[in-house]
C-alpha cells in the first residue's frame, strides 16, 4: 500500500539524468511524481506539463522530480528531447518506489504523485490522469498551505 498523508518522508538517493546523486530535501515542499516510462504518450504529456507550470512551482518553493524505473541515459535523453527544466531520477531497481510503497509492475511504476513537505507526506494521488495533474497539484498545495506564491 502507497505511503499515506501523514506519513514520514523516506529518505532517497538516486541519479539524475547527468549521473549525479540527488537526495531530495523533503522539509521543503516537493513534488515527487512516479510514473512509468520515458518517451510514452501520457508520460511525455505529464513530464510536459510539469514544466509548464514549472516556473509557478519554483516562485511557490516548490521543487519538482520525475522518477521511473527507466536509466540514467534513458532519463537524459528525454529531458533533451522534452526540453525539461526539473532533475528525472533513475530507479531501474525500483528502491525509491519500494521506499514510498509504490508499486512496479512489469519494470514500471505505478503513476502516483506525492506531495512533501516538513519532512512528511502531505498528499498522495494515484492513478493519475497526466492531463492537467501538474496544474492540479499546484492548485491544491496553494490552497493546502504547503506552499506560497509571492504577493
Amino acid at each position: 500500500m502507497t505511503l499515506e498523508t501523514g506519513a514520514d518522508a523516506p529518505d532517497v538517493t538516486a541519479p539524475n539524468q547527468n549521473g549525479e546523486e540527488v537526495s531530495p530535501a523533503f522539509e521543503e515542499p516537493t513534488v515527487l511524481y512516479f510514473y512509468p516510462r520515458d518517451d510514452t504518450p501520457g508520460c511525455t504529456v505529464e513530464a510536459n506539463q510539469f514544466q509548464r507550470e514549472l516556473e509557478t512551482y519554483r516562485d511557490a518553493g516548490v521543487a519538482v522530480y520525475g522518477v521511473s524505473t527507466d536509466d540514467v541515459d534513458s532519463h537524459r535523453e528525454f529531458r533533451e528531447s522534452e526540453g525539461l527544466e526539473f532533475d528525472l531520477l533513475a530507479d531501474p531497481d525500483g528502491e525509491v518506489a519500494d521506499a514510498f510503497d509504490v508499486d512496479v509492475r512489469s519494470g514500471a511504476t505505478a503513476r502516483t504523485t506525492f506531495v512533501l513537505a516538513d519532512g512528511e507526506v502531505k498528499a498522495v494521488y494515484e492513478g493519475v490522469d497526466p492531463d492537467g495533474h501538474a496544474r492540479e497539484v499546484l492548485q491544491d498545495a496553494l490552497e493546502e498551505g504547503i506552499a506560497t506564491l509571492p504577493e
